[in-house]
C-alpha cells in the first residue's frame, strides 16, 4: 500500500487501486532509529526473520575475522557486541550469545582462546524488562550477570561510527557489532489526516477499533493507541495479545455493524508477560503472581511450540530444540549469505 485516499474509499498499491468498503490497517511497526542516521546505517535491526539471518551471518563472519586478527585490541573490537534495548529483546538475545559464547565458541575457535570478547547490554531506564515486574527484572539482571554479560543502565547509545559505540555517560566501546533493539514505531499509512497520528506515529482510534475522523477505516494491534479501555487510559503495550483480541473483537464488530447489532468497545484481558533469559531461565509475569526458572522456561518453550501449524511442525521444532539443549551443539551456524556490510 503507498497510500489511502478516504474520500473515495481507496487505497493504491505498486500493483493498481483497490476500493474498500471497511478498510483495516494492522501493518505493525518498524525499528526505530530515533532519526539517528549512523546508527541506522551500522547497526543490525532485530525485526524480521530476515534481521535475524543477517545477525547470524554477521557475527560469524566477525568471528571468523576476529580469530586471525593480529593483536589482541583487533580481537576484541571485532568480538565485541553491543545491544541497545533492554527489553524482552534485548535480554533474550544477550542471554543467547552469552551461552553461545560460552558453549560454542570455544569449540568451534579453539585457537582464540576461552574469550573473545565482550556482551553489552545497554538500556536508558534503571532496570532491564521494563514494563515486567520488579521481581523479573532483578532475575533477568542475575542471570546474565553469571553469564558475564555486561550491564549498562540509565545509559543511551548516542552514535555509532567506525565499530564504536558512543554512549550518553561519554563512554566509548570498540565493536563490530551493534544490534538495535531500542524501540519500535509505527508504519507510515500516508494519506490519513495529521490529526489521527499521535506519539511513535501511532493510530488513534476509538473504543472499537475505528481511527478517529474517519467512520469505514479501523486500526489495530501495534500501529493503534486506544485510551478508550478504563484500565489503559494511556494506551495498551505493543504485545501480540493485544492484537490478537483487537482482530477478534474487530471481526465481531464488523459483522454487528452489517447486521445493524450494537457493537462491543473493546477490554484488554492482559494474560501475562514473559522472557526468555538462557537455558532453562525465563521469568513469567502473570495478573496474580510470579514465577522464574525451569518451569517458566517450560513454559515459554510450549507457549511458543503451541501456534504452529500443523502436529508434524510442533514435533519437529521440539525434536530440535530438545537435541540443542541436551548437547549444546545448536546446527544452526552456516553462514548463507555474505553480509550486509
Amino acid at each position: 500500500m503507498t497510500n489511502v485516499i478516504p474520500e473515495t474509499n481507496t487505497i493504491e498499491t505498486q500493483n493498481g487501486n483497490l476500493h474498500y468498503d471497511y478498510l483495516v490497517l494492522a501493518m505493525g511497526t518498524e525499528t526505530n532509529f530515533f532519526d539517528n542516521d549512523n546508527v541506522m546505517k551500522n547497526a543490525l535491526p532485530m525485526k524480521t526473520i530476515e534481521d535475524a539471518l543477517n545477525i547470524r551471518n554477521h557475527i560469524l563472519l566477525q568471528l571468523e575475522e576476529a580469530v586471525r586478527a593480529d593483536t589482541v585490541s583487533d580481537q576484541e573490537e571485532l568480538a565485541n557486541i553491543v545491544i541497545a534495548g533492554g527489553g524482552p529483546t534485548g535480554v533474550e538475545m544477550a542471554g543467547m550469545l552469552a551461552e553461545m559464547a560460552l558453549n560454542i565458541t570455544v569449540k568451534d575457535y579453539p585457537e582464540a582462546g576461552a574469550k573473545l570478547g565482550n556482551i553489552y547490554l545497554v538500556d536508558g531506564l534503571p532496570a532491564l524488562l521494563g514494563p515486567m515486574s520488579t521481581k523479573a527484572q532483578e532475575e533477568a539482571c542475575k542471570v546474565l550477570l553469571k553469564l558475564n554479560v555486561k550491564i549498562k543502565l540509565n545509559t543511551l547509545v548516542n552514535d555509532y561510527i567506525h565499530n564504536e559505540v558512543i554512549l550518553s555517560t561519554g563512554e566509548k566501546i570498540k565493536a563490530a557489532t551493534l544490534i538495535w533493539t531500542s524501540g519500535v514505531i509505527a508504519r507510515k499509512v500516508p494519506g490519513l489526516s495529521p490529526e489521527t497520528i499521535t506519539k511513535g506515529r501511532r493510530i488513534l482510534v476509538d473504543e472499537i477499533n475505528r481511527v478517529t475522523q474517519y467512520g469505514n477505516i479501523f486500526a489495530i494491534g501495534d500501529q493503534c493507541l486506544q485510551e478508550t479501555d478504563k484500565n489503559y487510559p494511556k494506551g495498551h503495550p505493543q504485545l501480540a495479545q493485544v492484537a490478537i483480541q483487537q482482530a477478534r473483537q474487530l471481526a465481531d464488530n464488523l459483522n454487528y455493524l452489517e447486521q445493524g447489532k450494537p457493537v462491543q468497545a473493546f477490554a484488554y484481558n492482559n494474560k501475562g508477560s514473559m522472557a526468555i533469559i538462557s537455558k532453562y531461565k525465563a521469568v513469567v509475569d502473570l495478573p496474580k503472581g510470579f514465577f522464574s526458572g525451569f518451569l517458566a522456561w517450560a513454559v515459554w518453550l510450549f507457549i511458543h511450540i503451541i501456534p504452529l501449524v500443523g502436529f508434524r511442525n510442533k514435533l519437529k521444532l521440539a525434536f530440535n530444540w530438545f537435541y540443542s539443549f541436551i548437547t549444546n551443539d545448536p546446527t544452526l551456524r552456516l553462514i548463507i549469505k555474505s553480509d550486509k556490510k
